[in-house]
């Protein structure tokens, strides 16, 4: 029986565009934008952090694997978007995760404790000014920007730096209070720079904080908190009674965030879009369980392309739009109906909403773009996740005929040891036509630093224990096989 509840209610539909992974090139990003207009999309959330054109004392933030954006190109992306009805709002981390920022040595002081790159300390004006710097920016290289988004989640380690534990020393105050006395300072010197501007702030780390603490936290009419949750088995009451609180607090004008992609696992390579449809049939339940005095301004979907600045990449865009597509349909039509799947399949020609399963339908015109990507990286993770050629090491032949401590003794059966060995080459042979035709379509859409990454990432793992066990065969066999043999075996001398 499928969930059916009213469509999601007045407010804007927000598609998050994690940069801090896998910048999509610039023609690329173009073809989404258009592609999330006619999907629905009312705006975008952009995380630019090291792809953006800093410059001036922070031009030490700009990426070095890949190139940064240009100030042209950040500029065009707005007027692409503007052109198609969507609105773009900045998100710039100003507490938490700010890693791509306090990485940098010069910056190392500015950290909460030495060992968390994330946390800023909150006792140092120069990282108010630091923050405020690059808040200048971003909001300079966006004309008429009316809504910025501060972050401020997951603050790790906080109140644990020496200067932190001696402010929490005088009576009466607290971690919490801690937090909200730096998101108040800048929110406050945003409102004074830019005293139109709308400021949205994860909420995470006001949840555990009482009514009475939000009251006089000095936020109420300063930010509009965007509560998120991922999960497909969201606790719906649980999630209404906070955002009420919230509201209770003098904090009405809320925001959802949902996800589409880069939830499941910090490593997960090919989206569900199962997972995410429950995510959002549950976010619809929560929507219609508030109270009319909770003014929901919209919902983020968002698409994390990295848990944080220095974990691995999540699954990329292109295996992720079905994903996209299924939740906002299921946003508009209150459940993902016969009616919402038709809509699904026929706009991005594909028989399936499961990317693993998909299969196009329609002609090249109407495919998603990224399609043929999707497809491949399908294809090669379907390969490297096969049982044969994961655990290849654990397979009865290898272990009983070419274990390590056979290895080192050079010990081997010859006419065994050659069929591991073709065995292994006949797999990397199959990995290595399949790896290329993805590097080949991933250049197209990617920087060559993310394909090298993604490559180093998913298919290394699996193909150097296939390498190592040819090239040790080879070594063992030269010590037990006349010379002139190897060649009939395909082992190199």
């Amino acid at each position: 029986m499928r969930m059916s509840y009213p469509p999601w209610p007045k407010g804007k539909k927000l598609v998050h565009l994690d940069l801090k992974g896998a910048p999509p090139r610039v023609e690329y990003l173009h073809r989404l934008i258009e592609l999330f207009s006619e999907l629905g999309v009312d705006g975008l959330l952009v995380e630019y952090e090291d792809v953006f054109p800093y410059d001036g004392e922070l031009k030490l933030l700009q990426a070095t694997a890949q190139p940064a954006y240009s100030r042209d190109e950040v500029l065009s992306m707005q007027e692409f978007a503007r052109s198609k009805g969507m609105e773009v709002i900045p998100l710039v981390q100003t507490f938490g995760h700010m890693e791509f920022v306090l990485k940098h040595r010069s910056m190392w002081h500015l950290r909460e404790v030495a060992h968390c790159v994330g946390t800023l300390n909150p006792h140092r004006e120069e990282g108010v000014k630091v923050v405020m710097e690059m808040l200048r920016q971003v909001v300079e290289l966006h004309p008429g920007l009316s809504t910025l988004h501060i972050g401020a989640d997951e603050v790790y380690m906080l109140g644990e730096g020496e200067e932190s534990k001696l402010w929490l020393a005088s009576p009466g105050r607290t971690v919490e209070q801690l937090f909200l006395s730096h998101v108040t300072k800048v929110a406050r010197a945003v409102k004074e720079a830019w005293p139109h501007m709308t400021i949205i702030m994860w909420d995470d780390m006001m949840r555990g904080m009482s009514l009475d603490t939000l009251k006089a936290s000095g936020l109420v009419g300063l930010v509009q908190p965007m509560l998120w949750d991922y999960t497909p088995n969201l606790d719906a009451s649980k999630t209404v009674s906070l955002l009420e609180k919230y509201c209770s607090a003098g904090m009405a004008d809320l925001w959802a965030a949902s996800s589409f992609k880069g939830s499941t696992s910090v490593y997960t390579c090919v989206t569900s879009t199962q997972r995410h449809l429950d995510n959002h049939l549950q976010w619809l339940k929560v929507a219609a369980s508030l109270s009319p005095a909770v003014n929901m301004k919209g919902i983020a979907i968002t698409g994390w392309q990295r848990y944080d600045h220095l974990s691995v990449l999540c699954e990329l865009i292109p295996v992720a739009i079905p994903s996209l597509a299924v939740c906002l349909q299921t946003l508009l039509h209150g459940q993902f109906s016969a009616e919402a799947q038709s809509k699904v399949t026929g706009k991005l020609g594909i028989s399936s909403v499961e990317v693993e399963t998909m299969e196009m339908t329609c002609v090249a015109d109407t495919v998603f773009p990224g399609r043929r990507l999707a497809e491949l990286i399908v294809e090669l993770n379907a390969l490297l996740n096969s049982e044969d050629i994961r655990f290849f090491e654990n397979s009865m032949f290898v272990r009983g005929w070419f274990s390590p401590y056979q290895r080192q003794r050079k010990t081997v059966t010859p006419l065994i040891t050659m069929q591991i060995h073709n065995q292994a080459s006949l797999y990397l042979a199959t990995l290595q036509q399949k790896v290329e035709a993805v590097r080949e379509e991933m250049a197209k859409l990617y920087p060559d630093s993310t394909v090298q990454e993604w490559i180093e990432e998913h298919v290394s793992p699996v193909t150097a224990p296939l390498q190592r066990i040819t090239e040790d065969v080879a070594a063992c066999l030269k010590e037990m096989v006349p010379k002139n043999h190897f060649s009939s075996f395909d082992i190199a001398d």
